[in-house]
Parts: C-alpha cells; structure tokens; sequence
C-alpha cells in the first residue's frame, strides 16, 4: 500500500499531477460557488489556494 501513496505523491509533483489537480481544485470551488451562490466567493477561493499550495508541485 505504501507503494501506491509514493506513485500518488510522485504523479502529484509531476506537471501533469499539477495541471489534474489544479483542474479539480477549479471544479470544487466552482461547484461550491454554484451551491452558495456565490455568497462564499473570497473564502472558497481562499481554500482552494490554500490546498493547491500543499498539493502538486513542491
């Protein structure tokens, strides 16, 4: 099993483990703008920068 976490973490810190992660961050925080309608903006945003700095390229 650890196996597999090391092949997550190495495909996560690839460009293209970047570029996925970066989309699904996007669509999360789209998907939450659209279910509060938009009343959350500058925290949802706030997170989504908040992960995308602790994930992917390091």
């Amino acid at each position: 099993m650890a196996g597999l976490a090391d092949k997550a973490k190495d495909f996560l810190n690839s460009d293209k483990g970047e570029t996925v992660s970066d989309q699904g961050l996007e669509k999360a925080g789209d998907f939450a703008d659209q279910r509060t309608g938009g009343t959350h903006d500058a925290q949802i945003d706030k997170g989504r920068d908040l992960l995308d700095g602790k994930i992917g390229d390091q």
